[in-house]
């Protein structure tokens, strides 16, 4: 089977696991996680996209430690978590369906083959199999959090490669905002006052248009919202994973009852 013939097959087989990972909270917490690119995992139908397992390992396909820091941040505030479980290259559940960076040809530099010259019907089959069902579960997730009287701060959790087109990048953490600064604001005065090197809206930015997720579950909804991005290298291991998760937890539990965080945005 080429790598045609495959993308136009059942995508994820019954033994494979579902497109999201689920966290149940243990509390009410007023957080809700969400791990956009938690995974590398690609289904066997794609055949790897055709690119080497050490390629598969890369930032190229996830982001690296995200999902230990999420999954410790969540342990430590009793708070419920979404996080993808299928790799950015199959289809980026953080940009929209369609985008030209949705399911990329090329990523940072490496070819992609198995996303070259796709047909619609192709990449319908990947936003139907992962896309969707990842947004149904955040979307599910905050409607359960509203069902109980609350509006659920949103924290999305991602990392960054240490160097990006040569670039030796000096940020531990960043911290990304659009309009809402509620959050953002304090955690960034927090995170320096414990001597972090940390990064206003880098080294990405979080303003319009830049992703999807968050725009479209939270500044939608004018939910309060932050979305945190630790670089790769100090999460790389289970103990740096921990530590900064523990970390992260410690920061957002200040926040946790401040009444600016109880209402909606409304910009």
């Amino acid at each position: 089977m080429n790598l045609a013939t495959a993308a136009l097959a059942p995508l994820l087989a019954e033994d494979e696991p579902p497109a999201f990972e689920q966290i149940a909270a243990s509390t009410a917490s007023p957080f809700l996680l969400i791990c956009d690119h938690a995974s590398n995992f690609v289904p066997r139908s794609l055949q790897g996209l055709g690119l080497e397992p050490a390629q598969l390992a890369q930032h190229i396909a996830y982001d690296i430690g995200a999902a230990a820091m999420t999954r410790r941040v969540a342990e430590q505030l009793s708070a419920p978590a979404v996080l993808s479980h299928f790799s950015r290259l199959v289809i980026d559940p953080n940009r929209p369906v369609g985008a030209p960076t949705s399911i990329p040809e090329v990523s940072d530099r490496v070819s992609v083959p198995g996303n070259q010259g796709l047909t619609e019907a192709e990449k319908e089959v990947r936003a139907a199999a992962c896309f969707r069902p990842y947004h149904q579960a955040v979307a599910a997730a905050i409607q359960q959090a509203l069902g109980r009287g609350r509006l659920p701060i949103v924290v999305s959790l991602h990392s960054f490669t240490p160097v990006m087109e040569g670039y030796q990048r000096p940020w531990e953490i960043g911290v990304l905002w659009d309009q809402d600064d509620r959050l953002a604001k304090p955690m960034l005065a927090d995170l320096a006052a414990r001597g972090m090197a940390v990064g206003d809206n880098l080294p990405y930015s979080g303003r319009s248009p830049y992703g999807f997720t968050m725009g479209h579950h939270a500044s939608s909804l004018g939910l309060p919202q932050v979305l945190l991005e630790v670089r790769q290298d100090l999460i790389d291991t289970a103990a740096g994973a921990a530590r900064w998760g523990d970390l992260i937890a410690e920061v957002l539990l200040k926040r946790a009852h401040d009444p600016a965080l109880t209402t909606a945005f409304e910009g």
